[in-house]
C-alpha cells in the first residue's frame, strides 16, 4: 500500500500542501479532485520525489520513501505519468519504452514489454514511429507504457485526460481501470471529475492544500464537500455548510 501521511510542502513562504493524507492499494484507483491550485499536482510530485516535503511521510508497504531521489522511488515501485505526458518526441515509440525500463530488473524487461504491447497494441504497431507523430491519445498510452516498463506497484497519474478529445477520454480512462485491474495501485489527479468518478474506487477531495473529503467514489458524487473542492475557492467561501 502507498500511504501519504500528514504531508506538508511549501514553495518559499507559501504552503501549497497542508497536512494531506491519502492512500491507494494494489488494484484500486484513488481519484484526487480539486480546483486549480488546490495542491494536487504538488502532492504527486512530493510522492515521486520531485518536491521535497517540509514534513510528513510517504511509505510503500512500510518502507519510508520520504525525500528519496526520484530514481530511487521508481526502483521501490512508484512510477509517475506527468501532466502533459512529456514523452521524448524525437525518439521512437520503442526507444521511449526502453527509457522507462532504465531502473527495472533487466531480466524482466522483455516480459514487461510483452505485457505493455498486450495492453496497448498500438505501441507495438507504431514501434518504429517517432513518438512526436502519435496522436494525443496514442501519446498518453505511450506515457502509460513507459511508466509500466519500470514494473511499478503504484502509478501516479497527473491529468491523464488533459488535452484529449472527449471521444478519447473514456477509452484512456478505461485503460487506467485495466491497469488497476492488473494489480497496480493508482493515485490519479483528474480534472474531468465525471469521467474520473466512473472508473475510481475511492476519492480524495482537496481544497487550499487540505483534504476535505475522503471516501468511496460511490459516496462522492453528491457530497457537498467534493463539489466545493471541484468548483473552487468561490464556492467554498460562499457556502454555508
Amino acid at each position: 500500500m502507498l500511504d501519504v501521511s500528514d504531508l506538508h510542502v511549501s514553495y518559499g513562504n507559501v504552503e501549497a500542501v497542508r497536512g494531506v493524507s491519502m492512500s491507494t492499494t494494489p488494484g484500486k484507483i484513488t481519484l484526487v479532485l480539486g480546483a486549480n491550485g488546490a495542491g494536487k499536482t504538488t502532492t504527486l510530485k512530493a510522492v515521486a520525489g520531485l518536491e521535497k516535503p517540509v514534513s510528513g511521510k510517504v511509505t510503500l508497504d512500510g518502507t519510508d520513501l520520504t525525500g528519496l531521489a526520484p530514481h530511487k522511488i521508481v526502483r521501490h515501485g512508484v512510477s509517475l505519468v506527468p501532466e502533459g505526458r512529456r514523452i521524448f518526441g524525437p525518439l521512437t515509440v520503442a526507444e521511449n519504452l526502453r527509457m522507462g525500463a532504465y531502473t527495472a530488473d533487466k531480466s524482466l524487461v522483455a516480459e514487461t514489454l510483452e505485457r505493455v504491447h498486450e495492453m496497448f497494441p498500438i505501441l507495438q504497431q507504431r514501434a518504429d514511429s517517432a513518438a512526436g507523430l502519435l496522436s494525443g491519445g496514442e501519446q498518453q498510452m505511450l506515457a502509460f507504457g513507459r511508466a509500466l516498463m519500470a514494473q511499478p506497484k503504484i502509478m501516479l497519474l497527473d491529468e491523464p485526460s488533459m488535452g484529449l478529445a472527449p471521444a478519447i477520454v473514456d477509452s484512456i480512462l478505461a485503460k487506467v481501470r485495466q491497469m488497476a485491474d492488473s494489480g497496480i495501485g493508482i493515485l490519479m489527479v483528474e480534472q474531468n471529475a465525471e469521467a474520473g468518478l466512473d472508473v475510481a474506487d475511492d476519492v480524495v477531495a482537496v481544497a487550499r492544500g487540505e483534504v476535505i473529503f475522503a471516501g468511496a467514489a460511490s459516496e462522492a458524487r453528491d457530497n457537498s464537500a467534493v463539489l466545493r473542492a471541484f468548483l473552487g475557492e468561490a464556492a467554498l467561501a460562499g457556502s454555508d455548510d
